[in-house]
Protein backbone atom coordinates (compact mmCIF):
# COMPACT_ATOMS: atom_id res chain seq x y z
CA UNK A 1 0.00 0.00 0.00
CA UNK A 2 2.81 2.39 0.92
CA UNK A 3 4.59 1.73 -2.39
CA UNK A 4 1.34 2.31 -4.30
CA UNK A 5 0.82 5.67 -2.58
CA UNK A 6 4.40 6.67 -3.38
CA UNK A 7 3.89 5.74 -7.02
CA UNK A 8 0.67 7.80 -7.19
CA UNK A 9 2.45 10.80 -5.66
CA UNK A 10 5.22 10.50 -8.24
CA UNK A 11 2.68 10.51 -11.06
CA UNK A 12 0.94 13.53 -9.55
CA UNK A 13 4.19 15.47 -9.53
CA UNK A 14 5.27 14.59 -13.04
CA UNK A 15 2.05 14.41 -15.04
CA UNK A 16 1.28 17.15 -17.56
CA UNK A 17 -1.95 19.10 -17.55
CA UNK A 18 -3.81 21.43 -19.89
CA UNK A 19 -5.71 24.69 -19.40
CA UNK A 20 -8.64 26.07 -21.41
CA UNK A 21 -11.20 28.84 -21.00
CA UNK A 22 -14.97 28.96 -21.45
CA UNK A 23 -17.63 31.68 -21.21
CA UNK A 24 -19.32 31.99 -17.82
CA UNK A 25 -22.60 30.51 -19.06
CA UNK A 26 -21.10 27.19 -20.20
CA UNK A 27 -20.48 24.44 -17.64
CA UNK A 28 -18.43 21.27 -17.91
CA UNK A 29 -18.57 18.02 -15.96
CA UNK A 30 -15.62 16.49 -14.02
CA UNK A 31 -14.44 14.87 -17.24
CA UNK A 32 -14.19 18.08 -19.26
CA UNK A 33 -17.36 17.61 -21.30
CA UNK A 34 -19.74 20.53 -21.80
CA UNK A 35 -22.98 19.75 -20.00
CA UNK A 36 -25.84 18.75 -22.27
CA UNK A 37 -28.00 21.50 -20.74
CA UNK A 38 -25.51 24.17 -21.88
CA UNK A 39 -24.40 22.61 -25.17
CA UNK A 40 -26.94 24.71 -27.08
CA UNK A 41 -24.67 27.72 -26.65
CA UNK A 42 -22.39 26.16 -29.27
CA UNK A 43 -19.18 26.96 -27.40
CA UNK A 44 -16.14 24.73 -26.82
CA UNK A 45 -13.12 25.17 -24.52
CA UNK A 46 -10.50 27.44 -26.07
CA UNK A 47 -7.00 28.88 -25.50
CA UNK A 48 -8.15 32.48 -25.58
CA UNK A 49 -11.31 34.49 -25.20
CA UNK A 50 -12.36 38.11 -25.67
CA UNK A 51 -14.95 39.67 -23.38
CA UNK A 52 -16.47 43.15 -23.26
CA UNK A 53 -17.57 44.97 -20.16
CA UNK A 54 -18.38 48.35 -18.69
CA UNK A 55 -16.84 50.01 -15.66
CA UNK A 56 -18.12 49.37 -12.11
CA UNK A 57 -18.90 45.83 -13.23
CA UNK A 58 -17.73 42.24 -13.15
CA UNK A 59 -16.81 40.13 -16.11
CA UNK A 60 -16.53 36.39 -15.57
CA UNK A 61 -15.33 33.27 -17.31
CA UNK A 62 -14.53 29.65 -16.56
CA UNK A 63 -11.15 27.98 -16.50
CA UNK A 64 -10.79 24.24 -17.00
CA UNK A 65 -7.75 22.27 -15.83
CA UNK A 66 -7.53 18.88 -17.52
CA UNK A 67 -5.26 15.88 -17.08
CA UNK A 68 -5.66 12.22 -17.98
CA UNK A 69 -3.51 11.25 -15.00
CA UNK A 70 -3.39 12.52 -11.39
CA UNK A 71 -1.49 15.77 -11.19
CA UNK A 72 -0.51 18.50 -8.76
CA UNK A 73 -0.73 22.01 -10.22
CA UNK A 74 -0.85 25.73 -9.55
CA UNK A 75 -2.89 28.49 -11.18
CA UNK A 76 -1.74 32.11 -11.35
CA UNK A 77 -3.50 35.15 -12.79
CA UNK A 78 -1.61 38.20 -14.06
CA UNK A 79 -2.76 41.45 -15.59
CA UNK A 80 -4.08 44.86 -14.62
CA UNK A 81 -7.45 43.86 -13.16
CA UNK A 82 -8.57 42.69 -9.74
CA UNK A 83 -9.19 38.93 -9.91
CA UNK A 84 -10.99 36.44 -7.68
CA UNK A 85 -10.82 32.70 -8.28
CA UNK A 86 -13.29 30.04 -7.09
CA UNK A 87 -13.10 26.27 -7.39
CA UNK A 88 -16.35 24.80 -8.65
CA UNK A 89 -17.71 21.90 -6.64
CA UNK A 90 -19.13 19.04 -8.69
CA UNK A 91 -22.43 18.00 -7.05
CA UNK A 92 -23.56 14.49 -7.87
CA UNK A 93 -27.29 14.31 -8.68
CA UNK A 94 -28.43 10.65 -8.36
CA UNK A 95 -31.67 11.20 -10.29
CA UNK A 96 -29.83 12.63 -13.28
CA UNK A 97 -26.77 10.43 -12.74
CA UNK A 98 -24.70 13.49 -13.63
CA UNK A 99 -22.41 15.99 -11.94
CA UNK A 100 -23.24 19.71 -11.89
CA UNK A 101 -20.87 22.50 -10.86
CA UNK A 102 -22.56 25.08 -8.63
CA UNK A 103 -21.02 25.79 -5.20
CA UNK A 104 -18.00 28.09 -5.41
CA UNK A 105 -15.14 27.62 -2.95
CA UNK A 106 -12.91 30.71 -2.79
CA UNK A 107 -9.23 29.99 -3.39
CA UNK A 108 -6.28 32.31 -3.02
CA UNK A 109 -3.99 33.30 -5.87
CA UNK A 110 -1.78 31.67 -6.86
CA UNK A 111 -3.85 28.55 -6.22
CA UNK A 112 -2.31 25.15 -5.54
CA UNK A 113 -4.42 22.02 -6.03
CA UNK A 114 -4.49 18.43 -7.21
CA UNK A 115 -6.50 16.54 -9.77
CA UNK A 116 -8.56 14.55 -8.87
CA UNK A 117 -9.77 16.78 -6.04
CA UNK A 118 -9.65 14.50 -3.00
CA UNK A 119 -12.58 16.12 -1.17
CA UNK A 120 -14.95 16.04 -4.16
CA UNK A 121 -14.53 12.24 -4.46
CA UNK A 122 -15.29 11.98 -8.19
CA UNK A 123 -14.09 8.61 -9.43
CA UNK A 124 -11.90 9.03 -12.51
CA UNK A 125 -12.06 12.84 -12.45
CA UNK A 126 -9.97 14.32 -15.26
CA UNK A 127 -11.07 17.97 -15.23
CA UNK A 128 -11.55 20.71 -12.66
CA UNK A 129 -13.40 23.91 -13.50
CA UNK A 130 -12.88 27.30 -11.86
CA UNK A 131 -14.91 30.50 -11.89
CA UNK A 132 -12.85 33.63 -12.52
CA UNK A 133 -14.28 37.03 -11.56
CA UNK A 134 -12.59 40.14 -12.92
CA UNK A 135 -13.63 43.50 -11.45
CA UNK A 136 -13.62 46.77 -13.37
CA UNK A 137 -13.74 49.70 -10.91
CA UNK A 138 -15.63 52.87 -11.78
CA UNK A 139 -12.33 54.55 -12.69
CA UNK A 140 -11.09 51.66 -14.85
CA UNK A 141 -9.15 52.65 -17.94
CA UNK A 142 -11.21 52.48 -21.13
CA UNK A 143 -9.69 50.20 -23.74
CA UNK A 144 -8.04 46.79 -23.76
CA UNK A 145 -6.75 44.79 -20.82
CA UNK A 146 -4.96 41.46 -21.15
CA UNK A 147 -5.34 38.84 -18.44
CA UNK A 148 -3.09 35.81 -18.56
CA UNK A 149 -3.83 32.67 -16.57
CA UNK A 150 -0.91 30.29 -16.17
CA UNK A 151 -1.15 26.64 -15.22
CA UNK A 152 2.02 25.01 -13.93
CA UNK A 153 2.10 21.21 -13.64
CA UNK A 154 4.90 18.68 -13.85
CA UNK A 155 7.41 21.40 -14.58
CA UNK A 156 5.45 22.55 -17.66
CA UNK A 157 3.33 25.64 -18.21
CA UNK A 158 0.10 26.15 -20.09
CA UNK A 159 -1.57 29.53 -20.53
CA UNK A 160 -4.86 31.03 -21.64
CA UNK A 161 -5.47 34.69 -22.42
CA UNK A 162 -8.62 36.64 -21.59
CA UNK A 163 -8.74 39.87 -23.58
CA UNK A 164 -10.97 42.36 -21.80
CA UNK A 165 -12.35 45.35 -23.70
CA UNK A 166 -13.56 48.01 -21.27
CA UNK A 167 -16.26 50.26 -22.73
CA UNK A 168 -16.62 53.95 -21.93
CA UNK A 169 -19.74 53.34 -19.84
CA UNK A 170 -20.36 52.88 -16.14
CA UNK A 171 -22.90 50.54 -14.57
CA UNK A 172 -25.22 52.57 -12.30
CA UNK A 173 -24.93 51.79 -8.61
CA UNK A 174 -28.69 51.42 -8.19
CA UNK A 175 -30.43 48.36 -9.61
CA UNK A 176 -33.58 48.78 -11.66
CA UNK A 177 -35.12 45.66 -10.11
CA UNK A 178 -34.69 44.14 -6.65
CA UNK A 179 -33.73 40.47 -6.60
CA UNK A 180 -34.85 39.22 -3.22
CA UNK A 181 -33.71 35.96 -1.59
CA UNK A 182 -36.03 34.63 1.07
CA UNK A 183 -35.40 32.46 4.13
CA UNK A 184 -37.12 31.38 7.33
CA UNK A 185 -35.68 31.58 10.83
CA UNK A 186 -32.31 30.22 11.92
CA UNK A 187 -33.08 26.64 12.98
CA UNK A 188 -31.32 25.38 9.84
CA UNK A 189 -27.99 26.74 11.06
CA UNK A 190 -27.47 23.64 13.20
CA UNK A 191 -27.71 21.24 10.27
CA UNK A 192 -25.65 23.31 7.85
CA UNK A 193 -22.95 24.44 10.30
CA UNK A 194 -22.44 21.54 12.74
CA UNK A 195 -18.97 22.78 13.67
CA UNK A 196 -20.27 26.17 14.74
CA UNK A 197 -23.48 24.86 16.27
CA UNK A 198 -21.62 22.45 18.55
CA UNK A 199 -19.70 25.26 20.19
CA UNK A 200 -21.01 25.95 23.71
CA UNK A 201 -23.20 29.03 23.76
CA UNK A 202 -23.22 29.45 19.97
CA UNK A 203 -26.90 30.42 19.81
CA UNK A 204 -27.22 34.21 20.35
CA UNK A 205 -23.41 34.53 20.53
CA UNK A 206 -21.30 36.98 18.52
CA UNK A 207 -20.55 34.17 16.05
CA UNK A 208 -24.27 33.47 15.66
CA UNK A 209 -25.08 37.05 14.71
CA UNK A 210 -22.02 37.25 12.48
CA UNK A 211 -23.35 34.23 10.59
CA UNK A 212 -26.68 36.00 10.03
CA UNK A 213 -24.83 39.07 8.77
CA UNK A 214 -22.68 36.88 6.50
CA UNK A 215 -25.85 35.74 4.72
CA UNK A 216 -26.94 39.33 4.22
CA UNK A 217 -23.46 40.16 2.91
CA UNK A 218 -23.21 37.39 0.35
CA UNK A 219 -26.46 38.49 -1.30
CA UNK A 220 -25.65 42.19 -0.94
CA UNK A 221 -22.27 41.68 -2.60
CA UNK A 222 -24.12 40.07 -5.51
CA UNK A 223 -26.53 43.02 -5.87
CA UNK A 224 -29.31 41.14 -4.11
CA UNK A 225 -31.38 41.39 -0.93
CA UNK A 226 -31.77 38.82 1.85
CA UNK A 227 -35.13 38.49 3.62
CA UNK A 228 -35.25 36.35 6.78
CA UNK A 229 -38.65 35.83 8.39
CA UNK A 230 -38.33 35.43 12.15
CA UNK A 231 -41.67 33.95 13.21
CA UNK A 232 -43.52 30.71 12.59
CA UNK A 233 -47.02 30.05 11.28
CA UNK A 234 -48.32 30.00 14.85
CA UNK A 235 -46.76 33.37 15.62
CA UNK A 236 -43.83 32.22 17.78
CA UNK A 237 -40.93 34.67 17.39
CA UNK A 238 -37.26 33.82 17.88
CA UNK A 239 -35.41 36.04 20.40
CA UNK A 240 -32.98 37.18 17.71
CA UNK A 241 -35.87 38.59 15.65
CA UNK A 242 -37.76 40.64 18.25
CA UNK A 243 -37.13 42.62 21.44
CA UNK A 244 -38.01 40.82 24.66
CA UNK A 245 -41.38 41.87 26.06
CA UNK A 246 -42.84 41.90 29.56
CA UNK A 247 -46.17 42.64 31.17
CA UNK A 248 -49.69 42.36 29.81
CA UNK A 249 -52.52 44.62 28.75
CA UNK A 250 -51.79 48.30 29.41
CA UNK A 251 -48.49 47.24 31.05
CA UNK A 252 -47.14 45.38 27.99
CA UNK A 253 -43.80 46.90 27.06
CA UNK A 254 -40.35 46.22 25.63
CA UNK A 255 -38.03 44.92 28.35
CA UNK A 256 -34.80 44.39 26.42
CA UNK A 257 -33.50 45.38 22.96
CA UNK A 258 -30.10 43.68 23.29
CA UNK A 259 -30.43 40.78 20.85
CA UNK A 260 -32.65 42.66 18.43
CA UNK A 261 -30.17 45.52 18.18
CA UNK A 262 -27.25 43.12 17.86
CA UNK A 263 -29.01 41.46 14.93
CA UNK A 264 -30.48 44.45 13.11
CA UNK A 265 -28.38 47.45 14.13
CA UNK A 266 -25.52 46.69 11.67
CA UNK A 267 -28.11 46.01 8.95
CA UNK A 268 -30.11 49.20 9.57
CA UNK A 269 -27.05 51.47 9.70
CA UNK A 270 -25.17 49.58 6.97
CA UNK A 271 -22.07 48.84 9.03
CA UNK A 272 -22.48 45.09 8.34
CA UNK A 273 -21.42 45.88 4.76
CA UNK A 274 -18.63 48.35 5.49
CA UNK A 275 -15.85 46.09 4.20
CA UNK A 276 -17.61 45.11 0.98
CA UNK A 277 -16.90 46.54 -2.44
CA UNK A 278 -20.32 48.21 -2.48
CA UNK A 279 -19.73 49.90 0.87
CA UNK A 280 -21.95 50.53 3.90
CA UNK A 281 -25.62 50.92 3.03
CA UNK A 282 -28.73 50.12 5.12
CA UNK A 283 -30.79 47.17 3.89
CA UNK A 284 -33.78 48.50 1.93
CA UNK A 285 -36.47 46.16 3.34
CA UNK A 286 -36.90 43.92 6.38
CA UNK A 287 -39.56 41.71 7.92
CA UNK A 288 -40.71 42.87 11.35
CA UNK A 289 -41.79 40.37 14.04
CA UNK A 290 -45.36 41.71 14.07
CA UNK A 291 -47.94 38.98 13.57
CA UNK A 292 -51.33 38.12 15.14
CA UNK A 293 -49.60 36.70 18.24
CA UNK A 294 -46.88 39.37 18.62
CA UNK A 295 -46.67 41.87 20.25
CA UNK A 296 -50.26 41.38 21.43
CA UNK A 297 -51.59 38.05 22.63
CA UNK A 298 -54.17 36.74 20.16
CA UNK A 299 -56.12 35.52 23.17
CA UNK A 300 -57.37 39.11 23.46
CA UNK A 301 -58.23 39.63 19.77
CA UNK A 302 -61.29 41.85 19.46
CA UNK A 303 -60.92 43.11 23.03
CA UNK A 304 -59.51 46.46 24.22
CA UNK A 305 -56.56 44.60 25.73
CA UNK A 306 -55.30 43.49 22.31
CA UNK A 307 -55.20 47.06 21.03
CA UNK A 308 -53.45 48.28 24.18
CA UNK A 309 -50.71 45.66 23.91
CA UNK A 310 -50.26 46.19 20.17
CA UNK A 311 -50.18 49.97 20.29
CA UNK A 312 -47.91 50.16 23.34
CA UNK A 313 -45.18 47.97 21.85
CA UNK A 314 -45.34 49.21 18.26
CA UNK A 315 -45.17 52.78 19.56
CA UNK A 316 -42.03 51.84 21.51
CA UNK A 317 -40.57 50.25 18.38
CA UNK A 318 -41.15 53.43 16.38
CA UNK A 319 -39.51 55.55 19.08
CA UNK A 320 -36.53 53.17 19.28
CA UNK A 321 -35.95 53.20 15.51
CA UNK A 322 -36.28 56.99 15.41
CA UNK A 323 -33.83 57.45 18.28
CA UNK A 324 -31.30 55.15 16.60
CA UNK A 325 -31.67 56.91 13.25
CA UNK A 326 -32.89 53.71 11.60
CA UNK A 327 -35.12 55.43 9.07
CA UNK A 328 -33.75 54.22 5.71
CA UNK A 329 -35.04 50.63 5.88
CA UNK A 330 -38.67 49.91 5.04
CA UNK A 331 -40.14 47.94 7.96
CA UNK A 332 -42.74 45.46 6.79
CA UNK A 333 -46.03 44.68 8.47
CA UNK A 334 -46.52 41.23 6.97
CA UNK A 335 -48.65 38.20 7.83
CA UNK A 336 -47.32 34.80 6.77
CA UNK A 337 -49.96 32.46 8.18
CA UNK A 338 -52.75 30.56 6.48
CA UNK A 339 -56.01 29.32 7.95
CA UNK A 340 -55.21 25.74 7.02
CA UNK A 341 -52.20 25.78 9.36
CA UNK A 342 -54.80 25.92 12.19
CA UNK A 343 -53.15 28.62 14.28
CA UNK A 344 -55.38 31.52 13.20
CA UNK A 345 -58.79 31.46 11.56
CA UNK A 346 -57.94 33.75 8.64
CA UNK A 347 -55.43 33.90 5.79
CA UNK A 348 -52.66 36.45 6.13
CA UNK A 349 -50.57 35.00 3.31
CA UNK A 350 -52.02 34.36 -0.17
CA UNK A 351 -55.46 35.31 1.10
CA UNK A 352 -58.17 33.16 -0.43
CA UNK A 353 -61.39 34.50 1.11
CA UNK A 354 -62.57 38.14 0.82
CA UNK A 355 -64.03 38.09 4.33
CA UNK A 356 -60.43 38.11 5.60
CA UNK A 357 -59.78 41.54 4.05
CA UNK A 358 -61.30 43.14 7.12
CA UNK A 359 -58.36 41.89 9.21
CA UNK A 360 -55.98 43.83 7.00
CA UNK A 361 -58.03 46.98 7.48
CA UNK A 362 -58.10 46.49 11.24
CA UNK A 363 -54.32 46.14 11.44
CA UNK A 364 -53.98 49.33 9.40
CA UNK A 365 -56.12 51.06 12.03
CA UNK A 366 -53.95 49.68 14.84
CA UNK A 367 -50.77 50.81 13.09
CA UNK A 368 -52.16 54.31 12.65
CA UNK A 369 -53.05 54.41 16.33
CA UNK A 370 -49.44 53.51 17.21
CA UNK A 371 -47.63 55.81 14.76
CA UNK A 372 -46.96 59.52 15.28
CA UNK A 373 -48.22 61.42 12.26
CA UNK A 374 -44.79 62.93 11.62
CA UNK A 375 -42.76 59.73 12.12
CA UNK A 376 -39.67 59.46 9.90
CA UNK A 377 -39.65 55.67 10.37
CA UNK A 378 -40.44 53.94 7.09
CA UNK A 379 -43.24 51.43 7.67
CA UNK A 380 -44.87 49.57 4.75
CA UNK A 381 -47.82 47.22 4.72
CA UNK A 382 -47.03 44.11 2.69
CA UNK A 383 -49.19 41.30 1.43
CA UNK A 384 -48.29 38.29 -0.73
CA UNK A 385 -51.21 37.92 -3.12
CA UNK A 386 -52.41 35.14 -5.40
CA UNK A 387 -55.97 33.77 -5.26
CA UNK A 388 -57.70 37.11 -4.64
CA UNK A 389 -55.09 39.33 -6.29
CA UNK A 390 -57.46 41.23 -8.54
CA UNK A 391 -59.99 41.90 -5.81
CA UNK A 392 -57.27 42.87 -3.34
CA UNK A 393 -55.88 45.42 -5.80
CA UNK A 394 -59.32 47.06 -5.78
CA UNK A 395 -60.53 46.65 -2.20
CA UNK A 396 -57.25 47.01 -0.31
CA UNK A 397 -55.91 49.95 -2.31
CA UNK A 398 -54.90 52.53 0.26
CA UNK A 399 -54.41 49.82 2.90
CA UNK A 400 -51.65 47.71 1.33
CA UNK A 401 -48.74 49.63 -0.18
CA UNK A 402 -46.31 46.75 -0.82
CA UNK A 403 -47.64 44.03 -3.12
CA UNK A 404 -45.76 40.76 -3.65
CA UNK A 405 -47.69 38.86 -6.30
CA UNK A 406 -47.68 35.28 -7.54
CA UNK A 407 -45.66 35.43 -10.73
CA UNK A 408 -47.70 32.91 -12.69
CA UNK A 409 -50.94 34.84 -12.09
CA UNK A 410 -49.68 38.41 -12.06
CA UNK A 411 -49.84 38.70 -15.84
CA UNK A 412 -53.61 38.12 -15.70
CA UNK A 413 -53.95 41.38 -13.78
CA UNK A 414 -50.91 43.24 -15.09
CA UNK A 415 -52.62 46.58 -15.69
CA UNK A 416 -54.18 46.62 -12.20
CA UNK A 417 -50.78 45.86 -10.67
CA UNK A 418 -49.06 48.58 -12.67
CA UNK A 419 -51.76 51.01 -11.57
CA UNK A 420 -50.85 50.30 -7.96
CA UNK A 421 -47.24 51.11 -8.87
CA UNK A 422 -48.30 54.36 -10.54
CA UNK A 423 -50.06 55.26 -7.32
CA UNK A 424 -46.79 54.92 -5.42
CA UNK A 425 -47.02 51.33 -4.12
CA UNK A 426 -44.12 48.88 -4.42
CA UNK A 427 -45.01 45.91 -6.64
CA UNK A 428 -42.96 42.71 -6.72
CA UNK A 429 -43.63 39.23 -8.05
CA UNK A 430 -42.51 35.95 -6.54
CA UNK A 431 -41.54 32.49 -7.70
CA UNK A 432 -38.90 29.83 -7.39
CA UNK A 433 -35.29 29.29 -8.39
CA UNK A 434 -34.34 27.20 -11.43
CA UNK A 435 -32.38 24.06 -10.48
CA UNK A 436 -28.98 23.30 -11.94
CA UNK A 437 -30.51 20.81 -14.38
CA UNK A 438 -31.72 23.73 -16.53
CA UNK A 439 -29.46 25.61 -18.94
CA UNK A 440 -27.46 28.21 -17.02
CA UNK A 441 -29.42 31.11 -18.57
CA UNK A 442 -32.59 30.09 -16.72
CA UNK A 443 -31.44 31.89 -13.57
CA UNK A 444 -31.52 35.17 -15.51
CA UNK A 445 -35.12 34.77 -16.68
CA UNK A 446 -36.64 36.19 -13.47
CA UNK A 447 -34.24 39.15 -13.59
CA UNK A 448 -35.37 40.00 -17.10
CA UNK A 449 -39.04 39.16 -16.54
CA UNK A 450 -39.29 41.63 -13.66
CA UNK A 451 -37.96 44.42 -15.87
CA UNK A 452 -40.07 43.38 -18.85
CA UNK A 453 -43.23 43.53 -16.72
CA UNK A 454 -42.30 46.94 -15.39
CA UNK A 455 -42.46 45.98 -11.70
CA UNK A 456 -40.00 46.62 -8.89
CA UNK A 457 -38.68 43.28 -7.70
CA UNK A 458 -38.70 39.49 -7.68
CA UNK A 459 -38.72 37.21 -4.63
CA UNK A 460 -37.07 33.81 -4.81
CA UNK A 461 -39.15 32.25 -2.05
CA UNK A 462 -36.46 29.98 -0.48
CA UNK A 463 -32.75 30.37 -1.20
CA UNK A 464 -30.75 28.84 1.68
CA UNK A 465 -31.90 25.20 1.68
CA UNK A 466 -29.49 23.10 -0.44
CA UNK A 467 -30.82 19.75 0.84
CA UNK A 468 -29.66 17.15 3.31
CA UNK A 469 -26.55 16.25 1.31
CA UNK A 470 -25.96 18.73 -1.51
CA UNK A 471 -22.39 17.55 -1.96
CA UNK A 472 -22.86 13.90 -2.90
CA UNK A 473 -26.64 13.39 -3.24
CA UNK A 474 -27.77 16.65 -4.80
CA UNK A 475 -31.45 17.38 -5.41
CA UNK A 476 -30.85 20.22 -7.87
CA UNK A 477 -30.62 23.37 -5.76
CA UNK A 478 -34.10 24.65 -6.58
CA UNK A 479 -34.35 26.04 -3.04
CA UNK A 480 -30.88 27.53 -2.67
CA UNK A 481 -28.57 30.12 -4.17
CA UNK A 482 -25.80 29.67 -1.58
CA UNK A 483 -24.11 26.82 0.28
CA UNK A 484 -22.66 26.47 3.79
CA UNK A 485 -18.97 27.21 3.55
CA UNK A 486 -17.82 25.19 6.57
CA UNK A 487 -16.56 22.41 4.26
CA UNK A 488 -14.17 24.92 2.70
CA UNK A 489 -13.03 26.57 5.92
CA UNK A 490 -15.48 29.46 5.55
CA UNK A 491 -17.60 30.35 8.60
CA UNK A 492 -20.52 31.45 6.45
CA UNK A 493 -22.16 30.93 3.08
CA UNK A 494 -20.40 30.64 -0.26
CA UNK A 495 -21.99 31.78 -3.50
CA UNK A 496 -23.28 29.53 -6.24
CA UNK A 497 -22.59 29.76 -9.95
CA UNK A 498 -26.24 30.76 -10.34
CA UNK A 499 -25.87 33.67 -7.91
CA UNK A 500 -22.87 34.92 -9.90
CA UNK A 501 -24.82 34.69 -13.15
CA UNK A 502 -27.72 36.55 -11.54
CA UNK A 503 -25.37 39.31 -10.33
CA UNK A 504 -23.82 39.74 -13.77
CA UNK A 505 -27.29 39.99 -15.30
CA UNK A 506 -28.30 42.65 -12.75
CA UNK A 507 -25.23 44.71 -13.66
CA UNK A 508 -26.00 44.40 -17.36
CA UNK A 509 -29.66 45.27 -16.78
CA UNK A 510 -28.80 48.39 -14.79
CA UNK A 511 -26.65 49.60 -17.69
CA UNK A 512 -29.26 48.60 -20.27
CA UNK A 513 -31.99 50.54 -18.49
CA UNK A 514 -29.79 53.65 -18.43
CA UNK A 515 -30.30 53.87 -22.20
CA UNK A 516 -34.10 54.12 -21.87
CA UNK A 517 -34.14 57.90 -22.32
CA UNK A 518 -31.98 57.87 -25.46
CA UNK A 519 -33.27 54.70 -27.13
CA UNK A 520 -36.77 54.39 -25.70
CA UNK A 521 -37.93 51.90 -23.10
CA UNK A 522 -40.26 50.01 -25.41
CA UNK A 523 -37.63 49.69 -28.14
CA UNK A 524 -35.17 48.33 -25.58
CA UNK A 525 -37.67 45.77 -24.33
CA UNK A 526 -38.60 44.64 -27.82
CA UNK A 527 -35.00 44.11 -28.87
CA UNK A 528 -34.05 42.37 -25.62
CA UNK A 529 -37.02 39.98 -25.85
CA UNK A 530 -36.08 39.12 -29.44
CA UNK A 531 -32.45 38.42 -28.60
CA UNK A 532 -33.11 36.58 -25.38
CA UNK A 533 -35.51 33.94 -26.67
CA UNK A 534 -37.15 35.11 -29.88
CA UNK A 535 -40.22 36.56 -28.16
CA UNK A 536 -42.11 39.84 -28.23
CA UNK A 537 -42.83 41.99 -25.17
CA UNK A 538 -46.45 40.80 -25.08
CA UNK A 539 -45.26 37.21 -24.67
CA UNK A 540 -43.79 37.95 -21.24
CA UNK A 541 -47.10 37.81 -19.41
CA UNK A 542 -50.01 35.44 -19.75
CA UNK A 543 -53.25 36.74 -21.21
CA UNK A 544 -56.23 36.73 -18.88
CA UNK A 545 -57.71 33.21 -18.89
CA UNK A 546 -61.38 32.36 -18.57
CA UNK A 547 -60.64 31.10 -15.06
CA UNK A 548 -59.94 34.66 -13.86
CA UNK A 549 -63.59 35.58 -14.45
CA UNK A 550 -64.77 32.96 -11.97
CA UNK A 551 -64.81 32.86 -8.17
CA UNK A 552 -61.24 32.37 -6.86
CA UNK A 553 -62.52 30.72 -3.70
CA UNK A 554 -63.69 27.84 -5.89
CA UNK A 555 -60.43 27.38 -7.80
CA UNK A 556 -58.10 24.47 -7.21
CA UNK A 557 -54.34 24.42 -7.61
CA UNK A 558 -54.85 22.23 -10.67
CA UNK A 559 -57.12 24.91 -12.18
CA UNK A 560 -54.44 27.55 -11.68
CA UNK A 561 -51.72 25.35 -13.11
CA UNK A 562 -53.79 24.61 -16.20
CA UNK A 563 -54.48 28.32 -16.76
CA UNK A 564 -50.88 29.44 -16.19
CA UNK A 565 -48.88 30.34 -19.28
CA UNK A 566 -46.79 27.55 -20.75
CA UNK A 567 -44.43 28.60 -23.51
CA UNK A 568 -41.43 26.43 -24.38
CA UNK A 569 -39.46 29.51 -25.37
CA UNK A 570 -39.23 30.27 -21.64
CA UNK A 571 -38.52 26.70 -20.63
CA UNK A 572 -37.32 23.78 -22.73
CA UNK A 573 -36.20 25.92 -25.67
CA UNK A 574 -34.35 28.54 -23.62
CA UNK A 575 -30.68 27.96 -24.42
CA UNK A 576 -27.62 28.69 -22.27
CA UNK A 577 -26.56 31.62 -24.45
CA UNK A 578 -29.77 33.62 -23.97
CA UNK A 579 -28.35 36.22 -21.59
CA UNK A 580 -25.06 36.40 -23.46
CA UNK A 581 -27.00 37.73 -26.46
CA UNK A 582 -28.63 40.38 -24.26
CA UNK A 583 -25.22 41.32 -22.91
CA UNK A 584 -23.95 41.73 -26.45
CA UNK A 585 -26.77 44.18 -27.11
CA UNK A 586 -25.93 46.16 -23.97
CA UNK A 587 -22.32 46.48 -25.09
CA UNK A 588 -23.45 47.61 -28.56
CA UNK A 589 -25.53 50.36 -26.96
CA UNK A 590 -22.62 51.39 -24.73
CA UNK A 591 -20.35 51.84 -27.75
CA UNK A 592 -23.01 53.68 -29.80
CA UNK A 593 -23.64 56.10 -26.94
CA UNK A 594 -20.02 57.34 -27.18
CA UNK A 595 -19.87 57.81 -30.93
Amino acid sequence: MKLAMMALAAVAVCAAADLTVLPAHVRVDPFGQVLKADAGAGVAPARAMTVETARAAHVSCRLVVSSAAPVAYTLAVSGGLEAELFREWFHYAPKAKTYYADALAPVGLPAAAELPAADNKVAGQTAQSYWLDLWMPANARVGAEKITVTLTAGGKKSTVVVNVRVADATVPEKDVVVMDHNAYGTSWFGGQYPGLAKKPGFYLSDEFFELIHAYHRVFYEHRGLFHQLGYGHGGKVGPEFAPRLEGAGKNKRVADWTYYDKHYGPLFDGSAFAKTRRGAQPIPYVYTPINPEWPASYLWWGEPGYEREFVNVVREMEAHFRAKGWTKTKLELFFNHKKRYKAFEWDGDETRFPKDFERFREYQRLMKAAMPADSPVAWVYRTDASWQMERQFKELAGVIDFWVCGGGMFGWYLEQGLERKRQGDAVWVYGGTPPVFRPSSHVTKEVLETWMLGVDGFVRWLTVSPGDDPWFRFEGGGETMVYPGERFGVAGPVASVRLKLERNALEDLALLDSFSASVGAEKLRAEVARRYNGTAVKDWHAPRPRLADGDPSEWTNADIDEATMKDERFDGKLDAGAWDRVRGYVMELAKEARR
